[in-house]
């Protein structure tokens, strides 16, 4: 979708621990297409050095988390970046990425205009309607069947 756009600026945040374990393309050849067109690309490394806890099932099915080792590969990651102009940032928890998200928002300065439209149908007419037959029926109503005699 970026490679047609005509932004001055094109760029993807990449946020992953660097490790490729699913998908049909290799991050190598990704990096090399978005370079081609010109894409900037943000790397950003999350998850915790070491172990962390990962939800998971037992053979049950019920719910649990298993301590899984957390793979890093930062040097992909950093290749990605300084290859398409980007750069590297590291995540340890959610201020961390706050911060990073923050500091890419300084550096990516480009202004894009959204056009909205909205489609409004006013209802009114149908409850305005329906109120004027009720008031009519209503007088109606009181001076012929209901109406009461002094």
């Amino acid at each position: 979708r970026l490679k047609d756009s005509k932004a001055k600026s094109k760029v993807i945040i990449l946020m992953t621990d660097g490790v490729n374990n699913t998908g049909l393309i290799d991050p190598e050849t990704g990096f090399e297409l978005a370079k081609t067109y010109g894409i900037r690309i943000y790397t950003i490394g999350i998850g915790t050095i070491g172990y962390a806890r990962f939800p998971a099932q037992t053979i049950y099915g019920t719910p649990t988390t298993v301590n899984m080792e957390v793979q890093i590969d930062e040097p992909l990651m950093r290749r990605i970046a300084t290859s398409t102009g980007g750069e590297y940032f590291r995540a340890t928890g959610n201020n961390s990425l706050k911060e990073i998200y923050k500091r890419i928002d300084k550096l990516e300065k480009t202004k894009i205009e959204v056009t909205s439209y909205k489609h409004f149908k006013d209802l009114y007419l149908t409850f305005a309607l329906a109120a004027g037959l009720l008031f009519l029926l209503e007088l109606i109503l009181r001076y012929s069947i209901f109406k009461t005699f002094p």
